[in-house]
């Protein structure tokens, strides 16, 4: 079997991956992209596939299969050979106080920001979501629903659109085509988008609307605070009539940053150009002397709460990003000492 990749094209395939292939795999293996993952199987699409296989097993949370992941399995077997390196991964530690990390997808290559135009639109959320893009390499746009609930859509749009230089913000109707047709331009032949935001917002009816098709159960909001039903219980991608890819994830409740460092000074580019002007190097902005960002928050040049959201995504990103970093190194040290005991027990057995 020869792997035909301008076919593949359809299903996200690009230059990036046909750059980790060698000469050997177009005529061993066959490239699948994994749809959706579930506790035991992977769902996977491609030009001579779509069916379930079971899970890429490995000790590393990182090192495993998530939704978007480009993989080479055996025709035959289907056996998995290999996942190949992602040209974008989105992660967090999952909720809790546990220190294990969660994949939430791979490769995508547009991140739609989904908020609605009430309660619910928050300057932090749309910032830690804009940190985790920026990191990827993945391009934002913020998308507004239910401007029906406002007389002043465009007061909302501002705000967004402050949140980093040359953001795109779309306000759209979410159960209208014609409305929705303005996201397209994101949405061509093999191009994939993910919608995160949290619940109650329109994402489910947006991606009906975008897919054609009531496929995706949706819910209305709690009156009293305008919060959502969790209503998507699963990462799926689904295949849009204008030949792209749309990932629906559902409503997280709690996203905690990890490894997105300079994600976040990418979202925050005014506070981190001014924080590398300050007379210590480790200066935490607390009253040190010679802090240039304390000295424009005194002039009125910088937004003292936008600072503050600065400072708590860092520390965050640090403790999560250690956090993980120890448990790593001690899953290392583990796996090692599994190994050595092993190769001792062969050893006094003789074999």
């Amino acid at each position: 079997m020869t792997i035909n990749l301008s076919e593949l094209a359809d299903f996200g395939w690009k230059s990036f991956f046909t750059s980790q292939l060698e000469t050997s795999d177009f005529d061993t293996f066959q490239p699948v992209r994994v749809t959706a993952v579930h506790r035991n199987a992977l769902e996977i699409t491609g030009l001579h596939a779509e069916t379930t296989i079971p899970p890429f097993f490995a000790e590393d949370e990182e090192d495993r299969a998530t939704v978007g992941d480009w993989l080479l399995i055996e025709p035959d077997t289907l056996r998995i050979d290999r996942i190949l390196d992602r040209k974008s991964l989105f992660k967090r530690r999952a909720a809790g106080t546990g220190r294990h990390m969660q994949l939430i997808a791979a490769n995508i290559d547009t991140l739609f920001i989904v908020t609605s135009c009430n309660q619910d639109f928050n300057v932090a959320r749309l910032e830690r979501y804009l940190a985790l893009a920026q990191d990827a390499g993945v391009t934002p746009v913020i998308v507004l629903t239910k401007a029906d609930l406002t007389d002043t859509p465009e007061d909302f749009e501002r705000d967004a659109a402050r949140l980093m230089p040359a953001l795109c913000v779309e306000t759209v109707d979410a159960r209208d085509p014609a409305s929705a047709d303005r996201l397209t331009a994101w949405c061509g032949r093999g191009e994939t988008i993910a919608l995160v935001g949290s619940s109650g917002v329109g994402k489910s009816t947006l991606v009906n609307t975008l897919i054609g098709a009531q496929s995706i159960v949706t819910a209305g909001i709690r009156e009293d605070d305008a919060k959502g039903r969790h209503t998507t219980t699963g990462r799926m991608l689904h295949r849009l009539p204008s030949g792209g890819w749309l990932l629906d994830t559902p409503g997280m409740r709690e996203l905690q940053l990890t490894d997105v460092h300079a994600g976040i000074d990418d979202v925050f580019s005014d506070v981190a150009k001014l924080a590398q002007q300050c007379r210590f190097r480790d200066c935490g902005h607390d009253g040190e002397p010679g802090c240039a960002v304390e000295k424009a928050v005194a002039e009125g040049a910088l937004d003292p709460d936008r600072v503050r959201r600065w400072k708590k995504l860092l520390a965050e990103d640090a403790h999560n990003s250690a956090s993980l970093s120890e448990r790593r190194a001690r899953d290392k040290q583990f796996g090692k000492l599994v190994k050595r005991m092993m190769k001792d027990k062969k050893m006094k057995r003789g074999d």
